[in-house]
């Protein structure tokens, strides 16, 4: 006997192929939700009402090993009614049942016929090719799942809703958390049926407009970002919002976030009037933080990326600064042709760091600070080892480590839970007047 996992849509029998409608129509036993059951009528054959997964597969097993052994072929067999069919949302090994049959039922005794899945046809609708598509299920570690690929700043996300994992949900968790990745969001319900729609929201209409419980929202990356118009009298005068930088696009990760920010800032003990290297400088969002806070200052932000040049001059221009310099190029080589600085934010490297600091210590004026926000235990014993080097030699210089380990609230449906940021090692480098 086999056991026939039939995928459907919302358009019900009409959407089967012809092989698929026959294998339901000459089951001997139909499971499904009352949904999927009612598109077929009821001819005297067995029925069940699929609410319970783990207890319906139960059963189907109990019900297999309860019929005869027969011999015959299987097309025979299933020709005299001796086959089970389980009705289904789409593609069963996508996001469905699938991978819970296989697991509880012998192999042999399945075969999926597969419909087109939500998601499929939501690409489909937007004319958005989605083999390089990351998709969420409403199953499992939604949240943490999601999060993690807006951290990485992915261009295409599929993300199926219901009931609890709602459009409003999902644009809670991205306004908490406050990333410079700009998405576009589109909202697809119904799809396949009469009442389909589909369109393009923006966050505050996805929390407050009411969406079909059944629904797929495509988020697809803005490239290139846009601006959108903000109050710049409204901004805070220290912690600038990530969310108010345009990102680097596919290096999203280039962003210093706020809370690091503002520590960076501490460590760098500014004062006004001075020049100040941001090597490594991401999206600007350091630089920019400086110029804001000292107008006086010159601020040269070093970048050696083309798209983190870009959200640099990018991010500049929406703040109306004009004491900052984006610098392309590459470190050390770039940094001979700058003023010597007062202080230097390291906040990338590109794996040269023994030899950016050698500069950055040959040019750093009597007084200066460097200070480096590093993520990797690697990079904290090369500057261990430069600074023990540079000490012995020079003992007017000194150092000091801040290990930051930070979290950030953000809304998971109807509860609260923290996400972590990566932990940060702060290293602060002096050089005294003598």
């Amino acid at each position: 006997m086999t056991v026939h996992v039939v995928g459907i849509g919302l358009d019900g029998a009409a959407g089967l192929s012809e092989s698929a409608r026959q294998v339901v129509e000459t089951a001997a036993l139909l499971v499904g939700s009352d949904r999927h059951l009612s598109y077929f009528p009821d001819r005297g054959r067995e029925r069940w009402a699929l609410e319970d997964s783990t207890e319906a597969i139960l059963e189907i097993r109990r019900w297999l090993a309860e019929q005869p052994q027969l011999e015959p072929d299987a097309e025979t067999a299933e020709r005299d009614g001796e086959s089970i069919v389980i009705l289904v949302a789409g593609d069963p090994l996508f996001h469905g049942w699938g991978k819970l049959l296989i697991a509880q039922i012998p192999p042999d005794k399945l075969r999926f016929h597969p419909h087109l899945s939500s998601v499929q046809l939501a690409f489909n609708r937007l004319h958005v090719p989605w083999q390089d598509a990351h998709f969420v299920g409403s199953q499992g570690r939604y949240f943490e799942e999601l999060t993690a690929k807006l951290k990485l700043g992915v261009e295409k996300i599929a993300v199926l809703a219901d009931e609890i994992h709602t459009p409003a949900a999902l644009a809670n968790l991205v306004k908490a958390l406050d990333l410079p990745t700009r998405y576009e969001f589109w909202v697809c319900e119904n799809l396949g049926s009469a009442h389909e729609r589909v369109g393009l929201r923006s966050l505050s209409a996805l929390l407050g407009e009411s969406f079909a419980p059944l629904s797929v929202v495509v988020m697809l990356r803005e490239l290139p970002p846009r601006a959108e118009s903000f109050d710049l009298e409204k901004l805070p005068l220290l912690g600038i919002p990530d969310a108010a930088f345009i990102g680097c696009g596919d290096r999203p990760g280039l962003t210093v976030e706020r809370e690091v920010r503002v520590l960076v800032l501490a460590q760098l003990a500014l004062q006004p009037g001075q020049v100040v290297w941001d090597v490594g400088a991401g999206n600007g969002s350091v630089s920019i933080e400086i110029a804001r806070l000292f107008p006086q200052s010159d601020v040269y932000a070093i970048e050696q990326t083309v798209s983190g040049t870009s959200a640099i001059e990018f991010n500049y221009g929406r703040f109306g600064l004009q004491n900052v310099f984006s610098i392309y190029g590459t470190a050390p080589e770039i940094l001979h042709r700058l003023r010597p600085p007062h202080r230097i934010f390291i906040g990338g490297s590109g794996g040269g760091l023994t030899k950016i600091l050698g500069v950055c210590a040959l040019r750093l004026l009597a007084g200066g600070s460097i200070v480096l926000a590093l993520d990797v235990f690697e990079d904290i014993a090369t500057v261990l080892s430069w600074i023990g080097d540079r000490v012995r030699r020079e003992p007017h210089w000194s150092y000091r480590i801040v290990q930051v380990q930070l979290s950030r609230s953000v809304a998971a449906g109807s509860l609260t839970r923290f996400d972590a940021l990566h932990p940060i090692s702060i290293v602060t480098i002096d050089r005294h007047l003598s």
